[in-house]
């Protein structure tokens, strides 16, 4: 990634999300004199690690050169209030990178010119471990190199994959945007099981919380698709068929995730 001092990768928002994807850059060879990040009150750990980069950290956007690529990961409700502020550091070059769910093309067209090049990415936590998944889509004008530059910027916390029209962000962010909070909740619901049949909350959580890491890493590492991964664990009459018998019969769990992601899906349209 050809980024320099003086056309940079700026990174405005360093939460949670701007974080993980700072430390996978720099992690990836992106020399720290060709970031900038912006942000008015950065946590103390995230000070502490751009000092110890040698990062540029800046409260406003006043004295920042235009960026080369320009990464916007502040939440949805702050973007009226943060896109005239970066209008200085966009130019017909730049690549503007939005993490926001429910935030179009169009307001930022609205705000930064109509020939400025917006791709709206929908990442996920897990990305804070190098683990996560991003959706992308991109204004029509985005050439193959920004493309590429795209690619490479993601990838660097996790997988990566283009979709096809705007809306279909939505449905990235109701599938994996909010995908780990529906797991993470299977795991508590899994541990209040086992405490129900008389397990201590602390052997419950240990043997929840293990076993989704576990079945999870498993699904990263092997070949075999989440159906027969399934299949090898249950036995023909075996306790994993009885159990499974309670969540398929009917469609229950496939109905209620169904419904789950829909209600998510129409969330992430309503906030456009």
């Amino acid at each position: 990634m050809s980024f320099t001092k003086e056309s940079p990768l700026v990174l405005v928002g360093a939460g949670k999300m701007g974080g993980a994807l700072l430390a996978g850059w720099i992690a990836n060879g992106v020399h720290p004199d060709a970031v900038v990040v912006v942000d008015p009150g950065p946590s103390s750990e995230m000070l502490a690690f751009l000092d110890e980069k040698g990062i540029r950290w800046e409260a406003t956007t006043q004295g920042v050169p235009v960026a080369q690529a320009l990464i916007v990961a502040v939440k949805p409700q702050l973007m009226e209030k943060v896109l005239p502020a970066i209008v200085t550091l966009v130019a017909q070059s730049t690549v503007v990178l939005s993490m926001a769910a429910g935030t179009s093309v169009e307001t930022f067209h609205r705000h930064l010119g109509q020939e400025t090049v917006v791709v709206r990415c929908m990442p996920n936590t897990p990305a804070q471990v190098g683990r996560g998944i991003t959706g992308g889509y991109a204004s029509g004008a985005i050439s193959q190199k920004q493309q590429d530059m795209v690619n490479e910027l993601l990838q660097a916390v996790g997988e990566f994959v283009w979709v096809d029209s705007e809306e279909q962000i939505d449905f990235v962010t109701a599938v994996s945007g909010s995908g780990p909070a529906y797991l993470f909740h299977m795991t508590e619901c899994l541990a209040e099981a086992g405490k129900a049949l008389g397990l201590s909350a602390e052997v419950a959580e240990k043997l929840a919380r293990h076993t989704v890491s576990g079945a999870g890493e498993l699904l990263h590492q092997s070949p075999e698709s989440a159906s027969r991964l399934r299949e090898n664990v249950t036995s023909p009459g075996g306790t994993t068929a009885a159990a499974l018998h309670v969540l398929m019969d009917e469609k229950r769990l496939q109905t209620l995730m169904e419904q789950a992601v829909a209600a998510a899906a129409q969330r992430a349209k309503e906030l456009a």
